[in-house]
């Protein structure tokens, strides 16, 4: 079944310059991108997207970090979409990850893991329009 997920490439990959390394390997695995735009998350933003971890230890580091920079929100759909890019992107800390995923190879820890994808069809859906208007993604390009 085609699915859509939600990507982001958090402000560590684009302070980097590891946007285009990353965007290679997801249209590599064949994800296509249905948008795309760069966005610097305000703490208020950061919060309302992450607001089903308020209250969690990490939290407020988690909208801090999310905030600190620009980051590139990315709608992309494919067959099996949400457990393909999870499987891409590797375990949340890159020590944990598979070799040759995109967090063992460019996250430097656990906080600052690179990417960001969505964990369900159903949030993948929730999450995209929360960056997007369907009207902003291109389907047949």
């Amino acid at each position: 079944m085609v699915e859509r997920t939600l990507a982001i490439l958090k402000p560590d990959c684009v302070r980097r310059n590891l946007a285009g390394q990353v965007l290679a390997r997801i249209e590599k695995a064949g994800f296509r991108i249905l948008g795309m735009k760069m966005v610097k998350l305000t703490a208020e933003t950061g919060g309302g997207f992450y607001a089903v971890h308020r209250g969690r230890p990490f939290f407020d580091d988690l909208v801090a970090f999310m905030s600190s920079g620009k980051c590139v929100p990315l709608a992309l759909e494919k067959e099996n979409g949400v457990a393909d890019f999870r499987t891409l992107i590797g375990a949340t800390d890159p020590k944990d990850a598979a070799p040759g995923t995109i967090r063992r190879d460019f996250a430097t820890s656990k906080g600052e893991n690179i990417v960001h994808g969505s964990d369900s069809p159903e949030n993948g859906k929730l999450e995209i329009a929360f960056f997007f208007s369907e009207k902003e993604l291109i389907q047949n390009a």
